[in-house]
């Protein structure tokens, strides 16, 4: 009995799962089901003047309430905001300003995909990026600058250090051969 009920379960699920459409059935198009959509955010256009561009997305970052001042830095076609906030907001307040910041730029198609920072140290040193690129060193203030910043951002791992023997500890030992506590 058994038997048989498993044949019959099997036997329908493949005459079920073989029917071919009939040839006096419509074929459906697959192009016919599918949904368009229109872009309603503003495409990020590319940035021609970056000079202009940093102006631009300062004075809309400065439009904000609590920013005191905003520096940005425009490198091919993605530019970072860095801002300074009033010094006596508490955190969820330079979250909220921050996030309005980024507000105020995702209206704007260049400043769409730019990148927000509420960092005082960012901002210092994206300004900082800024006077050199005026003062005529763009590519040295730049590339000194991210280095930096990318070395502060940039976490350091212990299982990424790798010995060598030129790698010594700080008494002149190889930390490797040192024994363990």
């Amino acid at each position: 009995m058994r038997l048989l009920c498993v044949f019959i379960v099997i036997l329908t699920l493949a005459v079920g799962c073989s029917q071919a459409p009939k040839s006096g059935a419509p074929s459906q198009n697959p192009n016919q089901n599918q949904v368009k959509v229109q872009q309603i955010a503003p495409q990020k256009l590319e940035i021609k003047d970056s000079k202009a561009v940093a102006e631009r997305l300062e004075n809309l970052a400065t439009s904000v309430p609590q920013v005191e001042s905003a520096h940005c830095v425009v490198f091919g076609n993605t530019a970072v905001v860095g801002i300074n906030i009033k010094k006596d907001l508490d955190r969820a307040q330079v979250g909220t300003a921050k996030y309005s910041v980024a507000e105020a730029l995702k209206k704007d198609p260049y400043g769409v995909n730019a990148i927000v920072t509420a960092d005082l140290d960012l901002d210092q040193r994206l300004r900082n990026i800024r006077d050199n690129v005026q003062a005529g060193r763009p590519v040295t203030g730049f590339a000194e600058q991210m280095a930096d910043i990318i070395g502060r951002v940039m976490p350091q791992l212990p299982r990424d250090i790798r010995n060598t023997p030129n790698n010594a500890g700080p008494n002149g030992t190889n930390p490797a051969e040192m024994p363990n506590p």
